[in-house]
């Protein structure tokens, strides 16, 4: 298969494939394809793990395109305002951890699943839920990040701290736990809330440059309010 982002603002990613390979996405991802592409929807992996992705974030069924010659093509269309982003899995031998909603599209031999953060309060305050997604496999797997995305190599050790919204994905190698930040007057006086992500290193991170749970409740606060 080939595939090309087409768009900058809200882009989308086409992919090209021939005879016989396939995409899946959840329900409603799919942008726009050409004659030559048969449909079918499907929990990807059973009901097990289809609820699995449904604590996640993400839909129950999955829908599955498969093309009946080469050169169809289809599309699969980003959200919100930002990037698309490729991953060849084939270079992640552990796979790739990522938070949900980020999925948008992957090869049929990519397995996604849910995971669980190390420690409890990661995921209980982390504000991105207890439950994590993780990805294997050798395909493409292509993931929405809001706004633009920012990649760190993180060596033995380092340590980023990072608001939680900003979290896109990261390597299994790389620990991830919650930390309270440090003073009253930071707390409620800084906006930046009571909890950070502390990501160590080593491994790969991958943030986003906008925190759409932030943008979303900025929005809120110009609406008209009901009397």
């Amino acid at each position: 298969m080939d595939y090309k982002i087409v768009g900058q603002t809200v882009p989308v990613v086409e992919v090209t494939l021939n005879k016989g390979e396939s995409m899946y996405t959840q329900s409603g991802g799919m942008a726009y394809q050409t004659d030559g592409i048969e449909m079918k929807t499907n929990t990807h992996g059973g009901i097990m793990k289809g609820l699995g992705r449904v604590l996640a974030g993400e839909s129950l069924f999955m829908a599955n395109y498969t093309a009946e010659k080469d050169g169809a093509t289809i599309a699969f269309a980003s959200t919100v305002p930002g990037s698309v982003v490729p991953f060849d899995l084939s270079k992640y031998q552990d796979g790739l951890t990522f938070q949900k909603g980020a999925f948008l599209c992957a090869e049929s031999n990519v397995e996604t699943k849910i995971t669980f953060t190390k420690r409890f309060s990661s995921g209980f305050w982390g504000g991105e839920g207890f439950i994590l997604q993780k990805a294997m496999g050798n395909g493409m797997l292509f993931l929405e990040v809001d706004g633009d995305p920012i990649v760190k190599e993180l060596s033995a050790g380092e340590v980023l701290k990072v608001d939680t919204g900003n979290v896109v994905a990261f390597s299994p190698s790389v620990s991830y736990e919650v930390e309270t930040v440090k003073g009253l007057g930071n707390i409620f006086l800084g906006g930046e809330g009571l909890f950070l992500t502390r990501l160590v290193g080593p491994g790969k991170v991958i943030l986003q440059s906008q925190n759409f749970g932030d943008f979303a409740g900025r929005i809120m606060g110009f609406l008209p309010k009901n009397r």
